[in-house]
């Protein structure tokens, strides 16, 4: 049961890594701006990365817990891909869980992949968009009704506040 289990993780992390590769691919590896398609079809452009976010978002690293700027950040808006601005979570899935990154119940509908971690046993999330590292999902911890949590690194995100429309007078 372990050995299919092993075959399975190692399969799908390897499909899933081809399939980002293959994206990187296509794009010019020079550029400090790469051609991405959002959801719609259309093309748009990577930020250029800081080294530091270049550790965590494309090589898969880890910020050190309770240095995010949005692990104790409480406002409506939607938080965005750092790499390719794709909405990624709305605010009000966002929950304080106490693990030192921000953490979310919910994700925007087809915004996050669940790809098998490379240790083959957490489940990485990415942006469905880019590939963009964001973290890990945990399930089964009771935090919320959903029992779901996305532990996300600050440093994957940028958020955008909600509009506020001004009242007639």
């Amino acid at each position: 049961m372990l050995i299919k289990f092993l075959i399975l993780a190692i399969s799908t992390f390897i499909i899933t890594s081809a399939s980002c590769m293959n994206d990187s691919l296509r794009r010019d590896p020079e550029s400090s701006e790469k051609k991405a398609t959002d959801e719609k079809g259309n093309e748009s452009q990577f930020r250029e990365l800081t080294s530091a976010e270049k550790r965590v978002i494309v090589n898969k690293g880890t910020e050190r817990p309770f240095t995010g700027k949005y692990n104790d950040f409480y406002k409506e808006g939607t938080y965005h891909c750092k790499r390719c601005n794709a909405a990624l979570y709305k605010s009000d899935s966002k929950f304080n869980s106490q693990c030192g990154w921000p953490s979310f119940d919910d994700e925007i509908e087809g915004a996050v992949k669940r790809v098998i971690d490379a240790d083959g046993i957490r489940t990485e999330i990415q942006c469905a968009n880019c590939c963009a590292h964001l973290g890990h999902v945990f399930e089964g911890e009771g935090f919320t009704v959903k029992d779901v949590r996305h532990c996300v690194n600050s440093i994957s995100l940028v958020f955008v506040p909600d509009q506020k429309t001004p009242e007639p007078k």
